[in-house]
């Protein structure tokens, strides 16, 4: 299997979370770490130097390249908070699902499997715990967790 340039690894991510500027971006971000626990029951792992990942699984892309990657997760980024949500990337139902729910959360913009949120006071955060679980829960269904 191919590695990916970010790993997970051992770092602390609460020291990483007290770690982060300005502080209304670090209490964004533990409410995020909060949600994102609550939803996925997973306990977090940094990934790289910024990432909180939960979860992880492998796939093999359609070039052959195989890989190992966080089920979700975020960054708190000094611009906007990165959250990373595989599922509606990987399947069109999920995708579906998402969409719908994006219309409704508030302010944001997003890219292929991410969604950017500046500040949480800019969301739903309702929405976002539901689309952070359906998310999750497509990932479950096309990524089976290992027993």
């Amino acid at each position: 299997m191919a590695d990916a340039k970010i790993q997970p690894n051992a770092a602390s991510v609460e020291t990483f979370l007290a770690s982060v500027e300005p502080p209304a971006r670090r209490e964004d971000a533990r409410a995020l770490d909060a949600l994102f626990r609550r939803v996925t029951g997973a306990e977090p792992v940094m990934w790289g130097d910024a990432i909180i990942g939960y979860g992880e699984y492998e796939t093999v892309y359609a070039s052959g390249r195989a890989v190992r990657w966080m089920r979700s997760g975020f960054s708190p980024r000094k611009a906007k908070h990165s959250l990373y949500l595989m599922g509606g990337y990987c399947d069109d139902l999920a995708a579906a699902e998402r969409a719908r729910l994006l219309e409704r959360l508030g302010r944001h913009s997003k890219g292929k499997s991410c969604l950017y949120i500046n500040k949480l006071a800019d969301v739903d955060m309702g929405v976002l715990e539901q689309l952070v679980a359906a998310d999750w829960q497509a990932m479950q269904r096309i990524f089976p967790p290992a027993n």
